[in-house]
């Protein structure tokens, strides 16, 4: 109702994000700095070169979200290999809507994770988050999404 931007936690808290999309465009009102709706979200990319290259790599923000949740905030831990698989049923659904925001893959897979975000929530701007341990493997991630946005922009 102030007439200013919108900007959403998708990337970790993705549990009411449409309902107050909905919420602040349908109730947004032009002001001075700004004529309409303007909507950021955040989204989270876990890219890498191959599919499970980047399944192995969410596994340290996998176990940043459980051990947060279990009343065991750490710091952002090396991925383990085959993590999913020590977790219980109530984690795999914690992950699966903590995460729910995410693209996780290689550049086609991340892709298309993109397009159906952007398709379903129609944003402005999108906040990329990599929580990701290994630096360069971080950088890498944000390479790959920036690559994709740039080819995207040109279609």
């Amino acid at each position: 109702m102030l007439g200013l931007p919108f900007a959403f936690a998708s990337h970790f808290a993705p549990a009411q994000m449409m309902p107050a999309i909905d919420i602040y465009r349908s109730r947004f009102r032009p002001s001075s700095r700004l004529q309409r709706p303007y909507v950021m979200l955040g989204f989270n990319v876990f890219a890498a070169d191959t599919d499970d290259q980047a399944r192995v790599l969410v596994t340290s923000a996998q176990q940043a979200f459980v051990n947060l949740r279990s009343g065991r905030p750490s710091t952002l831990q090396p991925p383990i290999p085959g993590f999913e698989n020590t977790l219980t049923p109530p984690q795999r659904e914690l992950l699966s809507q903590v995460l729910s925001c995410s693209a996780i893959g290689s550049a086609t897979s991340v892709r298309q994770a993109l397009r159906d975000f952007i398709s379903r929530t129609q944003p402005d701007e999108l906040i990329i988050a990599s929580m990701i341990h290994d630096h360069a493997a971080r950088l890498r991630s944000y390479e790959i999404a920036a690559n994709i946005a740039r080819e995207e922009s040109k279609a």
